[in-house]
């Protein structure tokens, strides 16, 4: 047993986005594609369990698509995934992973037996699907369906169901497994449900487009931690080396804004001080 300090090597991003049909889960998952790449959709493979509505956006760049049909099984999904990354592929957009949790709910149905214990038949499937998304040494995007989501509430002595939001078509627990997760509704915004990057956490609603994909690879880029950050902002001896800093790790600098804002005021103060005291020294030459 070895205790080591905590550290973040150069991470691949495991990203969901779920939205409504229509919502443009697609394209948007094209336009972080195309980011996470600098702009190079051909190192980008979708893998589309939708019918072939990937290529209705052939536009933007020659990305390359893998097109899965029936049975949507968990073991088809791993063999794709094992197909686009012996292609050398960067980014592979998971279109949708909802239909892996169909089939496995249909498979579930059809087993004889008891329901509940049939269950344990089914996790291992979800298991090895989720284990190799977030095992793969490359950028994953998985986009899922959603439906209404409503709960039983007693009124008037009464249960009725009630809405309480949208509920992705996908086992309960699988937002957990996601580093970010972006809500995406009819009219194409996106909010971040879940954001361990900071990058988006608490952020008002917005469009994504390929420059969302390129602060998320500038994430994924940096080593740096925050606490690191802190200390590199400290030894900062002039406004030269201070703002290289800040450029060279804008969204993590922008989360320690106060640090560099206080550090430029005392190099400024600093500069002043010698200025004066040099012309103050000159002065008294003459």
């Amino acid at each position: 047993m070895e205790l080591k300090k905590s550290e973040r090597s150069k991470a691949k991003i495991k990203m969901a986005l779920q939205g409504p049909s229509g919502s443009g889960k697609t394209m948007s998952a094209l336009l972080l594609a195309q980011g996470l790449t600098d702009g190079n959709l051909s190192k980008v493979a979708i893998i589309d369990t939708e019918t072939g509505s990937s290529n209705l956006y052939s536009h933007l760049g020659s990305y390359n698509v893998l097109n899965l049909d029936n049975p949507h099984s968990p073991e088809r999904y791993i063999q794709a995934i094992d197909v686009c990354i012996n292609a050398g592929m960067e980014v592979i957009i998971l279109d949708s992973i909802s239909h892996a949790w169909d089939y496995l709910l249909d498979y579930h149905s059809s087993l004889p037996g008891n329901s509940f214990t049939n269950w344990a038949k089914i996790t291992p499937m979800q298991k090895a699907f989720v284990d190799k998304i977030l095992q793969s040494n490359v950028h994953i995007i998985a986009t899922m369906r959603v439906k209404q989501d409503y709960v039983l509430s007693e009124r008037n002595g009464k249960m009725v169901p009630e809405k309480v939001g949208l509920k992705a078509i996908q086992r309960d627990e699988i937002s957990y497994e996601f580093t970010i997760v972006f809500d995406v509704d009819s009219k194409h915004y996106a909010v971040s449900s879940k954001d361990r990057t900071l990058l988006f956490e608490g952020k008002p609603q917005f469009i994504i487009n390929s420059q969302t994909g390129k602060r998320i690879l500038e994430w994924c880029n940096s080593t740096m931690t925050k606490a690191e950050l802190k200390q590199k902002v400290t030894e900062c001896n002039n406004m030269q080396e201070l703002t290289e800093l800040f450029n060279a790790n804008p969204d993590l600098a922008k989360t320690i804004e106060h640090d560099f804002v206080e550090k430029r005021n005392l190099l400024k103060q600093l500069t002043s001080n010698i200025t004066s005291n040099g012309n103050g020294a000159y002065s008294n030459k003459q």
